[in-house]
């Protein structure tokens, strides 16, 4: 892990695409702006979390197979 120490208004850049931005600091609060293309994806860790978590488990589940819907098809005479 890096760790770097960051005064308000100064910035981390991950690559070329993401700024990250001090915005401001309080006792036990940062507050960070973070730049990023619409395309990139961003989570806070502990939703990050649920959704990792979730999907594991929906793929772990028992397939159910589609309802047969030919049986309720109504008969035109």
């Amino acid at each position: 892990m890096l760790v770097l120490t960051r005064k308000i208004n100064e910035e981390i850049k991950l690559g070329t695409e993401i700024t990250v931005k001090i915005i401001s600091i309080s006792e036990n609060q940062v507050k960070i702006g973070i730049e990023a293309a619409k395309s990139i994806q961003i989570l806070r860790g502990e939703i990050y979390e649920k959704v990792k978590a979730n999907t594991i488990q929906a793929s772990q589940s028992k397939f159910q197979p589609p309802v047969d819907l030919i049986k309720y098809k109504i008969k035109k005479v």
